[in-house]
């Protein structure tokens, strides 16, 4: 690790552990072995929008990454960050073209497909799906979605590149709206998807402990 990095980590996340950004972020930190400190908000609550939470993230979104007196927003600035400066263990390719079409994937899962984001929010992966049916907006991005990854992983390729990369965990999460909900997609990348979701950083944060969702039912009565 260079010395810009010595001071400790902390990461911001939303409590109930759904954002599928904040997930890339721990992902990068876990994978490369930095320890920090995690602290949740209330999204549901909107403690982002608070003053003591929108004094910190320039954004107010989750996550955010505070580094000794250095505070960073938005998930791909972060951990393209970490790889500057904690570059030993890598999550981006090495080479230089490679580590541009994992970024350019990654900017394409982020600001494209929000009909089925919208359909298959990524509670139908942390807390359980829904029998809502996808919209035909949802159903053109759900379709446009299997396309792209299929010519992103041609003949079963069980990752991006030749090594894994975190644009892997972000694809995956994204095909994962669909699998976790019972949702037709290719078995290859079923079989793609739920590979990379046995990474340990992610298992860790499957298992993390979630708040119950207003009006779901606890002991037999609503939230």
């Amino acid at each position: 690790m260079s010395a810009a990095a010595p001071a400790s980590f902390t990461l911001y996340v939303d409590a109930q552990f759904t954002s599928p950004y904040a997930l890339s972020v721990f992902v990068t930190l876990r994978e490369k072995g930095l320890p920090f400190d995690l602290r949740t908000v209330d999204l549901w609550q909107g403690a982002h929008h608070e003053t003591g939470y929108a004094d910190l993230s320039l954004t107010r979104r989750v996550p955010t990454l505070v580094h000794g007196d250095f505070t960073l927003s938005e998930s791909s600035a972060i951990t393209e960050y970490l790889e500057t400066i904690s570059p030993a263990v890598p999550v981006y390719p090495v080479d230089v073209r490679e580590r541009a079409r994992a970024r350019q994937v990654q900017a394409w899962l982020r600001s494209d497909l929000g009909a089925l984001r919208e359909d298959r929010s990524t509670e139908v992966i942390f807390y359980g799906p829904t029998d809502k049916p996808l919209s035909d907006a949802g159903y053109a991005a759900a379709s446009k979605l299997i396309a792209i990854a299929q010519s992103l992983l041609p003949e079963g390729r069980t990752s991006l590149f030749d090594q894994w990369c975190i644009a892997d965990v972000d694809l995956a999460l994204m095909l994962n709206r669909l699998v976790y909900n019972d949702d037709v997609v290719p078995p290859a990348l079923v079989e793609y998807a739920r590979r990379q979701f046995t990474r340990p950083a992610v298992q860790e944060w499957i298992a993390m402990t979630r708040p119950s969702r207003p009006g779901d039912l606890v002991d037999g009565k609503a939230a």
